[in-house]
């Protein structure tokens, strides 16, 4: 089973950009999007709809914002949107397919000053628990996406530069492993192990990409049944990067 995550920026512009021909390239049986800033009826039917896919949207209230959505090549079930209440941002897609528990996770930003880290933070309590919950059923769950936080040194350049920076603060990287410590397991850093990065989002500032002075701000995490079933991860930075400015992150499950 193979399982792919991608923030894609948009996703009309990705299309523009050759989403689909990666798409193509990576295989996904499970493909977890965030970011689309789109909603179906703004999409070309076989977009909206694309041919081999079973797919469920959940866009944001507002046009052009956020959003997540979830493509399988297995029959879906959705199972729930949001924690428990009307998810207006669209940040959370679940369902059942394949098999499995799957979830697509766009965790809010707060880089863009005090009020939007306050709400991220205000996201990531309510979050946590929920999630505790996910990891804790017997069935393999994985959820995946944009958490906008780099968890440990080596998922960041230049750690020291960044340390008061949002998404690498010292109570954010506390919550990361307070998730690890529910019983998720970061099935990427599981599979390389202590190696540096590999990074997952560049700034367009100071030839970020072309220096590879990155962030590993996106992620799969399965449960104790998911995780026993790892077999591979990777990043396909070359070619993904065309799409977006996050490079799709993809895992191998037996």
């Amino acid at each position: 089973m193979r399982i792919t995550t991608w923030n894609v920026n948009g996703q009309r512009a990705a299309i523009k950009k050759g989403f689909r021909r990666f798409v193509a390239k990576i295989k996904p049986d499970i493909l977890l999007l965030q970011e689309i800033r789109a909603t179906p009826d703004q999409l070309e039917r076989k977009e909206a709809r694309p041919r081999g896919w079973k797919v469920h949207w959940n866009p944001a209230d507002r046009k052009g914002y956020a959003g997540t959505a979830i493509w399988s090549r297995h029959d879906i079930e959705l199972v729930a949107t949001g924690m428990g209440d009307h998810d207006d941002q669209g940040r959370i897609t679940v369902v059942r397919t394949g098999g499995m528990l799957v979830g697509s996770i766009y965790l809010p930003s707060g880089s863009m000053n005090e009020d939007r880290q306050a709400a991220k933070e205000a996201w990531m309590e309510r979050f946590q628990p929920w999630a505790a919950a996910l990891a804790a059923t017997d069935e393999p769950v994985v959820i995946g996406g944009d958490l906008n936080i780099a968890h440990q040194k080596i998922d960041i350049h230049n750690a020291t530069g960044n340390k008061r920076n949002s998404g690498f603060l010292p109570h954010e990287r506390e919550w990361f492993t307070g998730l690890l410590e529910q019983g998720w397991t970061d099935l990427q850093r599981a599979h390389v192990g202590d190696e540096q990065g590999p990074y997952s989002w560049w700034s367009n500032r100071g030839q970020a990409r072309k220096k590879n002075r990155g962030w590993r701000i996106d992620y799969l995490l399965g449960n104790a049944a998911a995780a026993a079933r790892l077999q591979n991860a990777e990043t396909l930075r070359r070619g993904g990067m065309v799409v977006s400015d996050h490079a799709p992150v993809t895992v191998d499950l037996a």
